[in-house]
């Protein structure tokens, strides 16, 4: 992906000088932190309680390597703020509004809850921005087996997928209805959220490949085999755990591919409503 020294966005919100570290240790700290990352459930409050993690906000040296990972989330996310606003331009007909980031380094708060590297990169609602630790790049590559710079940018691009619903109501309207069901339709609806913020991802991904010509061979390779490695069943499967899909919150891993194409070879929004879709 061709991304240096491109326009970056001004709605980055950097918290990674806020003051606070996070302290982590111990081989139960990393049965807590894997739970996170494998079932998508913030288990701050059970490192706070632990002691594990103190300190209300990031903090710490910013690296040479923090201040690259943020130039590309910045790059990343300007080039998600000119793709949707074309798109709700020419598609959907009403102004988007772009999504401001947060960036931040070890744990920080937000209205949804606490951030952390337990929890992941993260839309929340409650204030409508994006929350992401970029060392989670470094676990996207090392321990889950998503490598490159446009497996990390998928992941920035599916987390303002999830503004992109908020802002056409979808995400509001399905939330709502998940906090009157059982918790297997309550999982099943989420299920629907994720991908369509996959399939509204491909249309990302295509969309900047034609007003940029950022894409490098090997790039949607990338984004593929990212998609591939945080699907509900291969997360499981590779925590040691036979797949539950009543468990699942946000697809399969062919499922997870397979509404990324859908987008990517579409690019057209009505393509990915997944709620109207009888099979996923």
């Amino acid at each position: 992906m061709k991304w240096q020294g491109r326009r970056g966005s001004r709605n980055i919100e950097d918290r990674r000088r806020a003051g606070g570290k996070a302290q982590v240790g111990g081989l139960g700290l990393l049965a807590v932190l894997a739970i996170g990352y494998f079932l998508g459930v913030d288990v701050t409050p059970f490192l706070q309680d632990g002691g594990a993690i103190g300190g209300g906000g990031g903090g710490g040296e910013i690296t040479e390597a923090d201040k690259q990972a943020g130039e590309f989330v910045s790059v990343t996310l300007a080039d998600t703020e000119d793709v949707w606003d074309d798109l709700f331009r020419t598609q959907v007909g009403q102004a988007y509004n772009p999504v401001t980031l947060v960036l931040y380094k070890g744990v920080t708060q937000s209205p949804c809850g606490g951030a952390s590297g337990a929890t992941g990169p993260f839309y929340c609602p409650g204030d409508n921005k994006v929350y992401l630790d970029t060392s989670f790049f470094t676990t996207l590559s090392r321990q889950l087996g998503a490598r490159g710079d446009f497996a990390a940018a998928y992941v920035v691009a599916h987390e303002v997928a999830h503004h992109v619903q908020d802002e056409l109501g979808i995400l509001g309207q399905a939330n709502a209805i998940r906090a009157q069901v059982s918790d297997a339709e309550a999982n099943a609806i989420s299920v629907r959220i994720e991908l369509q913020a996959d399939c509204y991802s491909g249309i990302w991904a295509r969309e900047v490949q034609a007003r940029f010509g950022t894409l490098e061979r090997g790039d949607i390779a990338e984004a593929m085999n990212a998609a591939r490695q945080i699907g509900d069943d291969t997360l499981q499967r590779n925590a040691g755990r036979v797949p539950m899909p009543h468990t699942f919150t946000h697809g399969t891993s062919a499922q997870r591919q397979a509404w990324f194409v859908r987008g990517y070879e579409t690019g057209d929004m009505r393509s990915c409503d997944t709620f109207s879709a009888e099979a996923l």
